[in-house]
Formats: structure tokens, C-alpha cells, sequence
């Protein structure tokens, strides 16, 4: 097997749904890096594999990057797993892959489940245009904020989300989103598989009066009503929220591509806004 970081999906919830390359792969690496060797323990276990762990998640990795380097870059093949789905997509893996390529080694991905990919298909929303948001910030000032600079994104939008918070971030999002379909995902390809739809309100309204669910949830929300052209106002407020994390040009970069408005325009506006803030 040729020396590198193979990036390799594990199933999401049934450990049947798992495919051929990725088991050959875990079976020939040098050694899997795994979020937590229990979980990893028991899908290898499953198809007879005893290929060596190491332990490799987001209290350790800055340490333990620097061994996995060290071992791709004297000849061996490291897969990188997390607990379920696709590795380095809203975790750590990300600076391992960034690592690689820095130093110039071989990275390949064997593809599989994905519970972000998945919850988009079973939603029933549109699926030719989506955007993956991750996870939303615990405060709620934090979390409202992103939000806000997500109102305008002409595309359906995928986000991660816990159990406990999952009531608190959909009356959130039907307040600053509009009243947009959506669906909630939970549990997938497991036995208590769950997919509700329905509107933010709606889904909001039925998780505060029902309490939290049990699992990882997945939040799918419908893109926004197509408008023939943003108001100066909402131009002007969307500027104003990226100018807070981002720099003028980075802010037209990103407004343009949201809004498909001339970059020149923005840029000029914001370099207006940036001023009258100072």
C-alpha cells in the first residue's frame, strides 16, 4: 500500500454501510488515527480487522499531528477516521490534510456516508444548490448574528446542531430566516431513523413543547423566496456584518458570490461603511 493519508468515511449509524476500498484500506494502513478508539474499536472488530489505532481528535491533535506527519513522511499509509461519516468536515482532520499538503504528501479520500449529504437528499428540499454551515455558536447573540449573514444565501442550507439547543436554534432561525420549510434530521440509517418536516415555526414550536430528541441532529432549511433585487438596507446591513469579522475586499469577494451583485459596487459600498463606522 503506497505511503500517504487516506481520508476514510465510516458509516453514520448501521455499520453495514461501509464500503470495500474503505475496509481494504483500514485493513492494509500502517495505523488508523480515530476520534475514539471504543467506536473504531467496534466497526474493526465487526469485519475482523486488527490493524493498530491511535488516538486522534480535537484535545490532541495539535501533539499527535506531528507523529502522523512523521510517520507518512517516512513511507506509511495512515487512515484517518472519525466516529461516524466523512473525516475532516467540522473537525480536526482538516489540519492533518493541511499539514500534508504543506509538506507535499500524498492525500486520497475514499468516500462514503456523510449525514450532512444524506439529511439534504431526505429532505425534500432543493438539492441543486445548498450551502453546508456546520455548527452554529452556543451563545445566542453569536449564533443570531451568523444568521443574519446567512438570510441572503440563494440556497438551501445544511447545519449540525445538539440535541439540547436544537428548540432554542430553530426559533431562532424562523425569526431572522423568515418562516421557511425545513426538515430535522436525527438517527439516520438507524433503527429510530427520523425525519420531520415542516416549516422553522413549525419545527421550533414541536421541539419546545416535546423537549429534545436523542442523537445528532441535522437541520435542512429551505432556500429564501426569490426576490427580484436586495433593498439598499439589506445590502448595507449585510456588509455591515461581514465588515465585523472580514476586510473590505474579503467582503465583496464574499457578498458578490452570495448575491451574484458586480463586486466593484460592494467594494465601493463597503469602503462608504467602513468609513462612516470609524
Amino acid at each position: 500500500m503506497k505511503c500517504g493519508l487516506y481520508l476514510v468515511a465510516t458509516p453514520i449509524g448501521n455499520l453495514q454501510d461501509i464500503g470495500l476500498r474503505a475496509l481494504e484500506v483500514l485493513e492494509e494502513a500502517d495505523i488508523i488515527a480515530c476520534e475514539d478508539t471504543r467506536v473504531t474499536g467496534k466497526l474493526l472488530s465487526r469485519h475482523a480487522i486488527t490493524t493498530k489505532m491511535t488516538p486522534y481528535h480535537e484535545h490532541n491533535a495539535a501533539r499527535a499531528r506531528t507523529g502522523l506527519i512523521e510517520r507518512i513522511s517516512k513511507g506509511e499509509a495512515v487512515a484517518l477516521v472519525t466516529d461516524a461519516g466523512t473525516p475532516s468536515i467540522s473537525d480536526p482532520g482538516l489540519r492533518l490534510v493541511q499539514d500534508c499538503v504543506k509538506e507535499d504528501l500524498p492525500v486520497t479520500a475514499i468516500p462514503g456516508a456523510n449525514a450532512a449529504i444524506t439529511s439534504l437528499i431526505l429532505s425534500g428540499l432543493p438539492t441543486d444548490r445548498f450551502f453546508f454551515a456546520g455548527f452554529l455558536p452556543n451563545k445566542k447573540f453569536q449564533r443570531r448574528k451568523e444568521l443574519t449573514g446567512l438570510t441572503a444565501v440563494p440556497a438551501t442550507l445544511v447545519f449540525q446542531e445538539s440535541a439540547k439547543r436544537l428548540a432554542a436554534a430553530l426559533s431562532d432561525m424562523a425569526e431572522i430566516l423568515g418562516d421557511r420549510p425545513a426538515a430535522m434530521a436525527r438517527e439516520l440509517t438507524k433503527l429510530y431513523e427520523e425525519v420531520r418536516r415542516g416549516t422553522l415555526t413549525d419545527l421550533a414550536r414541536h421541539f419546545t413543547d416535546n423537549g429534545p430528541p436523542k442523537g445528532e441532529i441535522v437541520i435542512v432549511v429551505g432556500p429564501p423566496e426569490k426576490k427580484s433585487a436586495l433593498t439598499e438596507a439589506e445590502l448595507d446591513n449585510m456588509i455591515r456584518e461581514h465588515l465585523e469579522q472580514q476586510s473590505v475586499k474579503d467582503t465583496a469577494a464574499a457578498i458578490a458570490t452570495l448575491t451574484g451583485l458586480p463586486k466593484k459596487k460592494i467594494y465601493a459600498r463597503a469602503v462608504e461603511l467602513s468609513h462612516d463606522e470609524k
